[in-house]
């Protein structure tokens, strides 16, 4: 699930209870820190303060929604919400969906997906106070006046007047939230709560490699802005006698969408929390036509607790199911009918279901448990049934198998759950084994399928603290591990650089991609299939990414024949154009309804060029499009191949490839 080079969200702590380092949205609630700001960094301790005063709200309700909202971390706009601020005042932009968890890029209708007033707590900011949105996302002073004026007005509406006791401030606090459901928002409210009666203390610290600079406002002063990561230094006193007035709740219109039925096999302990509805669209597949053809698997990179209350937040991502990792208990949030905002590719998640497994894909090996892979094994299976999913490497897919929708999102795709997801254990457990054969390697114009196992295939990773949001890792270091993938390298030698994706590694000096372990574009995994396109000594060549690339592979230990895949070429003298999604084409679409844009990628080496052969293991599929309003659906004449290109599957028309004659036996 992570975010564009980094996460969606951060854990609250590392599972084994130490703090994770540099988490955002949840800080510890007592700090060990000094009495003072650092003196290079403006002083949030008075600007909460004087803002407090200015609107008359309780210091410590101010400051206690701000610790819940950003952990007292200056927030740029990083989050899927748009937070600016030790406030987190949000702004969802366009193109934030475009290039989010909804992967609307190339859509149209970009406003359905933005038009939720909770998601624009800035502008609600820029409008109580006058001061331009521009300085309210960089100004730690007026960002922390916009978000008082927001709670003193959430707390005028809600009760007539503002109040100097806490407590009576709990309506308010569950508003600024921005959550709709009720267990949802009663949570924060106990969060927010709990730190003001324990109280906080927290010293300054600046972000490595920042910019203290200020910017300037949309009115050309300079502002003082604390640089993007900088950690705030606050003292909060502990109001013990805090406590939540619950039965204020009521006067919010929080809905209790806990009771549906999760959709789970009757032997799985599962229950069922609604994601918050901005994070999704609720549509009726597959009854409409909008068939479901395949399972993503995640990593939360964070705790099980914390990626549930991540998707009960508005503006963010979302999935149908969440794994927890010590007994495979599954939450479902999201209504398999409906579409949840989960793989950044609005195509995929319109024909997915998403499953998100608590853990940390840097350490995946170690925290892929048994009972996470035979309880996901058991949901598969039921949904593969449930959904005439075909049970195979192309259907059944890594978040990091799910290509980027235009030229723009390819290289910053997300890479969970990893290389070390156990893809040849998980297979065996659904019941589509693909290492039963001998091994070994056909002729050239083959297919393969590669099957390295998985403990006994150790690969070297470089991990650094940008891919381990726990902490453990504080320089970048190398880390051997059990693995499903093999390098692939760009000649038969061992010391060759690895494969240069040139749109992942765009520096015109790079000679090849690197062995990071959020490195996506130099492995294959295990279970998927190429075409053989040499063999030089151990080494075996296969078409990837437009090129020749070669994985070793001594006496075929590595690779099984896979003589009845089905093999595509180009059907003319010309290179086979490439698609990240398959919306039908803009003639297409009924009057009224604005067309999505579908376009050939054209990026550098996206393409099937001519005397290269791909593999794509199941019949093309109709193009299809889906309208929330009115829940209308747009089919299309034209049809698609799933073909596995690199790392990644990317999408092929039908009339510009063909079948080669001896694909299939």
């Amino acid at each position: 699930m992570h975010k564009r080079k980094g996460k969606r969200w951060l854990p609250a702590a590392v599972l084994s209870g130490a703090l994770a380092a540099g988490a955002f949205a949840f800080l510890p609630a007592i700090a060990q820190a000094g009495n003072e700001d650092d003196a290079k960094q403006p002083s949030a301790q008075a600007d909460f303060t004087a803002a407090a005063a200015e609107f008359k709200v309780p210091v410590s309700v101010l400051q206690g929604v701000a610790h819940e909202e950003s952990g007292w971390q200056q927030h740029t706009g990083y989050s899927n919400t748009g937070g600016w601020g030790l406030m987190n005042l949000t702004d969802v932009t366009s193109e934030m969906v475009a290039d989010g968890s909804a992967g609307a890029s190339g859509r149209s209708d970009l406003t359905s997906f933005t038009g939720h007033p909770e998601l624009h707590t800035l502008r609600a900011a820029a409008k109580l106070t006058g001061i331009p949105a521009d300085q309210l996302q960089h100004n730690q002073k007026d960002n922390i006046r916009g978000g008082a004026a927001l709670l003193a007005s959430y707390q005028k509406q809600l009760t007539g007047s503002t109040s100097a006791d806490p407590s009576q401030w709990t309506a308010a606090i569950a508003k600024y939230s921005r959550m709709s459901d009720r267990k949802a928002a009663t949570s924060y409210v106990h969060d927010v709560f709990a730190t003001i009666a324990s109280g906080a203390r927290q010293d300054a610290k600046a972000a490595a490699g920042s910019k203290t600079a200020g910017s300037k406002t949309a009115t050309g002063s300079k502002a003082a802005a604390a640089p993007a990561g900088h950690t705030a230094a606050v003292t909060m006193r502990a109001v013990p006698s805090a406590k939540p007035v619950t039965g204020q709740l009521t006067k919010l219109r929080l809905k209790d969408t806990a009771s549906p039925q999760a959709e789970c096999p009757q032997s799985m302990n599962c229950q069922f929390v609604a994601a918050d509805p901005s994070n999704g669209q609720v549509s009726d597949r597959p009854a409409n036509g909008i068939k479901i053809t395949q399972i993503i698997i995640h990593t939360t990179e964070g705790a099980y607790d914390d990626a549930i209350k991540t998707f009960q937040t508005p503006g963010g991502a979302s999935a149908q199911y969440v794994m927890r990792s010590s007994d495979g208990a599954v939450t479902q949030m999201v209504a398999n009918k409906d579409v949840a905002f989960g793989d950044g590719n609005y195509d995929s998640n319109l024909h997915a279901v998403q499953i998100e497994h608590e853990g940390f894909s840097a350490h995946g090996a170690d925290w892929y448990t048994t009972a996470a892979y035979e309880q996901t094994a058991e949901l598969v299976k039921y949904l593969a049934a449930r959904y005439d999913i075909p049970l195979d490497r192309q259907h059944i897919l890594g978040h990091d198998n799910v290509p980027g929708p235009s030229d723009a999102t390819l290289s910053g795709m997300h890479w969970d759950p990893a290389d070390g997801w156990d893809w040849t254990r998980f297979m065996q457990l659904i019941g589509a084994p693909f290492d039963l054969g001998a091994h070994g390697v056909g002729p050239v114009g083959s297919a393969v399928t590669i099957t390295p196992g998985f403990s006994e295939n150790k690969q070297t990773y470089t991990v650094c603290p940008a891919d381990d949001p726990t902490g453990e890792v504080t320089t970048c270091t190398p880390v051997t591990t059990p693995s499903s993938a093999l390098f692939v390298r760009s000649a038969p030698s061992d010391d060759a650089p690895l494969i240069l994706d040139p749109v992942v590694h765009p520096d015109a000096g790079a000679k090849g991609g690197t062995d990071s372990v959020s490195d996506w574009s130099v492995t294959v995994q295990a279970g998927q299939q190429f075409v053989v396109a040499g063999q030089q000594g151990d080494w075996t060549a296969i078409w990837y990414d437009g090129q020749k690339g070669w994985i070793h592979n001594p006496g075929g230990s590595n690779t099984s024949p896979a003589p009845g895949a089905r093999i595509i070429k180009p059907a003319g003298t010309t290179a086979a154009p490439v698609y990240g999604t398959a919306y039908p084409d803009a003639s297409e679409y009924p009057s009224g309804l604005s067309p999505s844009k579908q376009a050939p990628l054209t990026a550098k080496n996206y393409s099937i060029p001519v005397g290269q052969a791909y593999v794509a293991d199941q019949p093309p599929l109709g193009s299809a499009d889906f309208f929330p309003t009115g829940g209308k659906v747009v089919t299309g004449a034209k049809h698609y191949y799933t073909v596995q290109f690199n790392h990644r599957y990317i999408l092929v028309n039908s009339a510009d490839v063909t079948e080669t004659p001896t694909a299939r036996h």
